[in-house]
């Protein structure tokens, strides 16, 4: 059976493209799904490079669309799966004893958080699924809830489906120009984290002015 090469437009040597391209190279649809599930347990790894790539591969025959869906959609629930295990095994005592040692927050944050995901996180492993960096964070507070793991895997499966796709079909249509995808899907992934940190920042700031009326209360 003859094994088309794939040729990246510009050759990266190196780089996240130049290794997820021999990973391709070497495995196929398998090594597109190996660097999806690492994506996952690693979030640095990008998947708007990795998953429009594959898409690219499969326009120059080097595999099928099918199977590049196929192989990174499990490649994305078997990362997912593997860090709901790890929110398992730390579980609720765990988390609030390390919770209980952190600075500037109550149990009773902790317990509102538990009780907005019991509500709501079917949503967020849906939704997280097709958000930069989230879709690897929400595995591991649905393993530390212990939300039923073929609901969990049902989940992720649909998610991961929709937009693997999405990313993959884009490097597929655009060819040669595959690498638009991670500019406009890199915008997007810095959008969501400047949101979260001005978040953060927010309620860290609220809770430090809290504590200090509190005690200025005292005095």
């Amino acid at each position: 059976m003859h094994h088309s090469t794939l040729a990246l437009p510009q050759e990266p040597a190196d780089g996240i493209a130049g290794w997820a391209a021999d990973l391709v190279d070497a495995m196929g649809a398998p090594g597109a799904g190996l660097a999806v599930a690492l994506e996952n347990l690693f979030p640095p790894l990008p998947s708007e490079v990795i998953l429009p790539l594959t898409g690219f591969a499969a326009g120059q025959g080097v595999l099928s669309i099918a199977s590049a869906l196929f192989w990174t959609t499990l490649g994305s629930v078997a990362g997912a799966v593997a860090l709901y295990w790890i929110g398992m095994l730390f579980g609720r005592e765990r988390m609030h004893a390390l919770w209980a040692r952190l600075p500037l927050v109550k149990v009773s944050d902790l317990e509102r958080t538990e009780a907005w995901f019991a509500r709501h996180g079917t949503k967020a492993v849906f939704l997280g699924r097709m958000v930069p960096i989230f879709r690897s964070l929400i595995s591991v507070p649905a393993g530390v809830e212990r939300m039923p793991m073929p609901v969990f895997v049902m989940l992720t499966t649909l998610g991961s489906l929709i937009w693997n796709s999405a990313l993959v079909m884009a490097g597929y249509w655009l060819g040669d120009q595959w690498d638009v995808v991670e500019t406009y899907v890199g915008f997007l992934s810095k959008a969501v984290l400047v949101l979260v940190v001005v978040a953060v920042a927010a309620y860290l700031a609220v809770r430090l002015k809290g504590r200090g009326t509190a005690r200025h209360r005292r005095v």
